[in-house]
């Protein structure tokens, strides 16, 4: 299992913003680039308004890569699929804290089953929802966008709600790593680490490039300067 903060903060480009028939070659790619997590988009037209992808091509993209599989569940009931994720191939795998009213069981579920769990907040749900649960999840991810589409504005007050919860990790000695997803492009990233993320999700900064392996580069370059000054 990947440490919880890891030392240099990480990239998890977005496989949303890919040419989905162009799987294979979107997943070499970013071997190639030298990114270290995948995140996936599940969504099911119900929990947000949009539907993507499900298990079985998470299965189908796990035959052919051998990176992380970060699958970001934004379902209703997730927790009567998060372990079928798992099963697909997922390594990580977050779950709506707004979606699941038993959500301390279902994180308990996921960890058993060898994944990292992890809680997404939507922007508009406090960081403070989550002390009664630290020490059960591995992650967080901080939606800097209001979740559904990729290709969004990233919405600046994330960045003080990504204060709060560093510092609250830190008073409550609970090591968590912080995800950020939405909106993150070059002119946010550094700012972003500066605040406590640990790793970034970037769909349209890196797949609607002219250059996508450059741009992983330059978004990688960004926030390891960032975790240094």
């Amino acid at each position: 299992m990947v440490a919880l903060r890891p030392d240099i903060p990480l990239l998890a480009p977005s496989i949303l913003s890919a040419d989905f028939a162009k799987l294979s070659d979107a997943l070499a790619m970013l071997e190639a680039s030298g990114a270290e997590v995948v995140h996936v988009d599940v969504m099911d037209g119900r929990f947000v308004p949009n539907i993507t992808m499900g298990m079985p091509v998470v299965a189908a993209m796990r035959k052919i890569t051998n990176l992380p599989l970060d699958c970001h569940l934004m379902i209703v009931e997730p927790s009567r699929y998060a372990l079928e994720f798992v099963e697909a191939g997922a390594s990580w795998v977050s779950v709506h804290q707004e979606a699941d009213p038993h959500l301390h069981r279902t994180l308990d579920s996921i960890r058993k089953a060898g994944a990292k769990a992890g809680v997404a907040l939507n922007p508009g749900t406090p960081v403070e929802t989550l002390i009664d649960l630290f020490g059960c999840f591995d992650f967080v991810l901080l939606m800097s966008v209001n979740p559904g589409f990729g290709g969004q504005s990233f919405i600046p007050r994330i960045l003080d709600k990504a204060r709060r919860l560093d510092a609250l990790r830190t008073e409550r000695k609970s090591p968590f790593l912080l995800q950020v997803d939405g909106g993150v492009s070059l002119k946010n990233a550094a700012d972003l680490v500066r605040a406590g993320a640990d790793c970034l999700v970037a769909g349209n900064a890196v797949f609607k490039a002219p250059d996508p392996v450059a741009a992983v580069h330059g978004l990688q370059a960004a926030i390891r300067t960032a975790r240094t000054k």
